[in-house]
């Protein structure tokens, strides 16, 4: 058993580590020590294993992204795709939709070299309005043979000027297919019989025949080539059947041919680049998600995308694209959480075999100098990015400790670096004209934000003062000991006091859990309850079976109960109860304990510790109050201000332990006892005497087998 000193309930962060006084200087406003900066904050392992998973050209190397939100995971990976396609050697390519004048229900999708798109578009407009125009000229030629000729020679004259502006040859069959179908159009129209008609040139024009000349620039590689890209980088955000693999549009113009209708997705746009999704955004897609991954896997199996029309069913059945098939060469980046990728690798294991290469970030580092230094980086890139005031150290220095209370770790920084940056802007808010951020700025922001989230806790805390819900955290009971519940109810965290009571009487029933016998504990806390019960027998085993009868509850919980961080609470309750000594109250308890009676680590201790000292000072402090918690737990201790001060004047006390027998001597002030080679406890000891109360309790029921059996045979 340990009671820490003051300086043990938080990490330090000694200034000497930081070669700078404001963040100002790591970026060059001012004179001064300017360390390597970047944003791979600390994730340098990540790094190689993307730019070596982004370099690899070969078919099948996708890269998985596995991290925690808000470790920067996809800010990191857009930048370093930008940067692999700026070295990239892969030639750009546009993607143009023609009209197929041999299949009429299947597009041409032809790939282009970048900015030729946008050109042959431009160009086919242009022909297709002039060959509107000049219909009429040819018609009035006269004869039909002297109609085709002056037909053929415009149209020879026209697309020979087109040819050498594109300058394609793999568009010379299309140019010659374009030829024949105009004469062919002239040849086959009619003036209409009907003189009466406004004009005898009615039905020449007909805007759906002209159309098909026109070009569907699908994927427009310009941009990306201005940005001196060599490879598209694609970040589709909400992917869907119809963002990856395209889609026909729907179009009421009856006027407008299919083939114009097409529009790309972004695996076409990707082409001979990277896309980045989330699979997380493929799994919350409850209509289509299973469906999706299932045409990805099919992609990155063939190598191969089709338009497909997804409305023919509802719409029209005239448009089929199944067999427009073209070859697309993308390198995905599957961004996820761990546990969403473990989950959906049972169901879809050959998926991810297209993933062999796996970034790691990790959701933690090592709180060293080396790290303060990168973070102090980040910080003064972002101060730049968002134009608001530079960091003294020392408010680095409360960033890198919320950061910590994050992880809840002394030796550990959180690389939750989302969280960082809204701390940040919040600092910097209260900070208003001050020339730089202060960490009475960082505290004053952690407060607020504290502040902000504390309405169900001040609730419960106003029901314990009112005195609704029973706690007490004066003087001593007997069965009774105060363990506390971590609550989280959306962004709100929590520790709170519940009280826990035993009872305990003669009979071979064992340890009644009252929440269990009423359905309302998880099978964690029920895991507990199995273990403290074969602990106390085995700390017994020469009166096993134990002749007991012992009940637990949870007072005044209706909401269930969960988790075995209360499993030593409960035996310090029962062997209170079963020994007749006296507990203090004024000391809550929170620790799990194994068969060995060894006291295991629990999560939010934080929390709870402070949630129970707010309920202590609130009830008035006494310096006999305090919380007990497991010794590997002390490492996860980073509590604010208030509870630091209090330990350090002795109002309040923060007590470690190991093991379960350290506890009850403090809370009893009773040494715990030592088993001897018989199995017995000394007299004056807490085992001692619940032992002896257990031996009673024997002889209570052997008396009383006699009186049963004559009542039985009566």
């Amino acid at each position: 058993m340990q009671i820490l000193k003051a300086n043990e309930l938080n990490a330090t962060i000694s200034l000497d580590d930081f070669s700078f006084n404001t963040t100002a200087q790591l970026v060059g406003e001012s004179e001064g020590y300017q360390p390597h900066i970047h944003g791979w904050v600390a994730q340098s392992e990540a790094k190689k294993a993307a730019m070596f998973g982004l370099n690899m050209r070969q078919a099948g190397f996708n890269v998985l992204v596995l991290g925690e939100h808000g470790s920067g995971r996809t800010s990191l990976m857009q930048s370093a795709m930008a940067e692999v396609a700026k070295k990239s050697t892969t030639k750009l390519c546009d993607l143009v939709a023609l009209f197929d004048f041999e299949q009429t229900n299947q597009p041409a999708l032809l790939k282009l070299p970048v900015g030729l798109g946008a050109k042959l578009r431009a160009e086919m407009d242009a022909f297709s309005r002039a060959l509107m125009m000049e219909m009429p000229n040819f018609v009035a030629a006269g004869t039909q043979a002297e109609m085709l000729v002056l037909a053929e020679k415009w149209l020879e004259d026209a697309i020979s000027k087109i040819e050498k502006n594109i300058n394609n040859n793999n568009l010379s069959n299309y140019f010659k297919v374009i030829k024949q179908e105009s004469l062919a159009y002239l040849k086959a129209w009619q003036p209409p019989a009907n003189s009466e008609l406004e004009s005898p040139l009615e039905g020449l024009i007909n805007e759906a025949f002209f159309a098909r000349f026109r070009v569907n620039l699908l994927v427009d590689n310009r941009t990306v080539q201005t940005q001196k890209q060599y490879q598209p980088v694609v970040y589709d955000n909400d992917p869907s059947q119809q963002s990856l693999f395209g889609w026909l549009e729907s179009s009421s113009d009856a006027v407008l041919p299919d083939f114009l209708r097409l529009r790309a997705g972004n695996l076409h746009k990707a082409d001979g680049g990277m896309l980045l999704i989330h699979l997380r955004d493929l799994l919350n897609d409850e209509q289509n998600g299973s469906q999706v991954l299932e045409k990805l896997y099919r992609f990155l199996r063939n190598g191969t995308l089709q338009f497909e029309d997804s409305a023919s069913s509802a719409q029209s059945a005239s448009y089929v694209l199944a067999s427009t098939l073209m070859p697309v060469s993308v390198k995905l980046v599957l961004i996820a959480m761990r546990e969403d990728f473990y989950n959906c690798l049972d169901d879809n294991p050959d998926f991810f075999d297209y993933f062999p290469i796996k970034v790691e970030f990790a959701d933690s580092i090592t709180a060293n100098s080396e790290n303060y230094a990168a973070i102090a980086g980040f910080v003064a890139q972002k101060c730049l990015q968002h134009e608001c005031q530079q960091f003294t150290n020392e408010a680095v220095a409360a960033l890198i400790g919320a950061l910590q209370r994050l992880e809840e770790d002394q030796t550990r920084i959180s690389t939750n670096f989302a969280f960082l940056e809204r701390l940040m802007l919040e600092s910097a808010a209260y900070a208003g004209n001050a020339g730089v951020v202060s960490a009475a700025h960082v505290q004053a922001a952690v407060d607020a934000r504290n502040t902000r989230r504390q309405y169900f806790e001040v609730q419960i805390r106003d029901s314990i003062i009112d005195n609704e819900l029973l706690i007490q955290v004066q003087g001593q009971v007997v069965g009774q000991v105060n363990g506390l519940t971590h609550i989280e109810l959306g962004d709100a965290s929590f520790g709170s006091p519940i009280r826990i009571t035993a009872r305990c009487y003669p009979g071979q029933k064992g340890l009644i859990n009252i929440d269990r016998e009423v359905n309302m504990s998880g099978p964690n806390h029920d895991k507990g309850i199995f273990i403290l019960q074969n602990w106390l027998s085995a700390s017994f085993s020469n009166l096993a079976p134990l002749s007991l009868n012992a009940s637990l509850v949870f007072e005044q919980e209706y909401n269930g109960v969960e988790g075995d961080s209360a499993s030593c609470a409960e035996l310090f309750a029962l062997l209170s109860a079963l020994a007749n000594l006296p507990i203090q109250q004024g000391i809550a308890i929170t620790g799990a304990l194994n068969q060995f009676g060894e006291v295991m680590p629990i999560g939010g201790v934080n929390e709870k510790i402070e949630g129970y000292f707010r309920v202590c000072q609130a009830l008035g402090l006494n310096g006999k109050q305090g919380v007990i918690i497991p010794k590997r737990n002390q490492r996860h201790l980073l509590l604010d201000k208030a509870v630091v001060e209090a330990v350090e004047n002795g109002q309040f006390h923060i007590i470690t332990i190991d093991h379960v027998l350290e506890g009850i001597e403090y809370l009893t002030g009773v040494a715990a006892g030592v088993q001897d080679a018989a199995g017995n406890y000394a007299a004056n000891t807490v085992m001692g005497h619940a032992q002896s109360v257990l031996a009673s309790y024997r002889k209570t029921l052997e008396s009383n087998q006699p009186q049963r059996r004559q009542i039985q045979k009566s």
